[in-house]
């Protein structure tokens, strides 16, 4: 059974119960956590204060971190989201203690949303309903979190064969700016995947009264396999993206040395001519061709064969 509450505008209670056991286990989901909410978590738990300030919409760590307090841990993750095409890192606030898990954040990780309310509809789908430790309940939480990163890697590969279609058909100019789209948002990810192994890692050292550290250790293992995974898959497309990106500058810079071969060409030919043009529009007192009634013609008829000439010498170099 699960009991849900909305206490305030941006705190929520949801409480697992399975009746075939004694322990309760409550989830507090706090969502852009200000003054009240921090009051509150002040008055029902016995935080550190400046664990409480983690907590804080205001306040952004730039890493992971974990704390460890008088009997919970005080827990800083980070995890990447769309933002407006731009991949950002949404941070949730963890505290971990017997019976209970709060989580702090700021609204913007869909996958976190979804998990609370499959626990408010289907509370006995969730593992840590049978075993209602809060242990278990950070596990599947941090589960579908990574999960979510997933699919933005999947995101990631259709956009890899996107780009890949653009660069084949000619439209390199197209595939430049999302080559940069995504080169940012897959560097943005490592950024904010880079440091969760070694968290992952100490919490495989949890202990709770309900389960055996044996099964928490296994359990958490399995997220740092996941979370190795994930880096070899950003690993792999970082390495796509700049096989893409040389190829494109390759076909670019093809694309201008044809362009300046062109121009090259044209202004060669039209050189000899823009010469002979000058030279008979000097209007000298002897200049041959001139005084004739055919002097137009002539003069036009070797233009032509010299421009004529040149394309022929081209051919020849194989230059054209």
């Amino acid at each position: 059974m699960a009991n849900y509450k909305k206490i305030s505008d941006r705190i929520e209670e949801l409480k697992i119960d399975n009746p075939k056991t004694a322990p309760l286990l409550r989830w507090v989901n706090i969502v852009n956590a200000g003054k009240n909410e921090i009051d509150y978590l002040r008055k029902n738990y016995n935080f550190d204060l400046a664990h409480l300030k983690v907590a804080a919409a205001s306040v952004s760590f730039q890493r992971p971190v974990i704390f460890k307090g008088s009997d919970y841990l005080c827990l800083v993750l980070h995890f990447p989201t769309f933002k407006d095409d731009k991949i950002i890192a949404g941070e949730i606030d963890f505290f971990v203690g017997h019976g209970f898990l709060i989580t702090a954040h700021n609204n913007n990780l869909k996958a976190l949303a979804n998990f609370f309310n499959l626990g408010k509809k289907s509370p006995d789908s969730l593992l840590s309903y049978s075993l209602e430790s809060s242990a278990i309940l950070l596990y599947e939480i941090l589960g579908h979190l990574i999960d979510s990163c997933y699919l933005l890697l999947d995101e990631n590969s259709l956009k890899i064969n996107e780009i890949e279609d653009l660069i084949f058909s000619g439209k390199q100019q197209e595939a430049v700016r999302q080559i940069l789209t995504l080169r940012r948002n897959i560097v943005n990810i490592r950024k904010i995947m880079q440091n969760h192994k070694n968290i992952l890692q100490k919490l495989l050292e949890m202990e709770s009264s309900l389960v055996e550290k044996a099964a928490i250790k296994k359990y958490y293992a399995d997220l740092v396999d996941h979370s190795k995974r994930i880096w070899e898959m950003l690993d792999n497309q970082k390495e796509m993206v700049e096989v893409l990106n040389n190829t494109n500058e390759s076909l670019l810079n093809d694309r201008m040395t044809d362009i300046m071969k062109t121009l090259t060409i044209f202004s060669v030919i039209v050189f000899p001519l823009t010469l002979l043009a000058a030279i008979f529009g000097m209007n000298a007192k002897y200049m041959p061709f001139v005084d004739s009634p055919y002097g137009f013609w002539i003069i036009l008829g070797f233009m032509l064969l010299c421009s004529l000439g040149m394309l022929l010498f081209f051919e020849r170099k194989k230059w054209l």
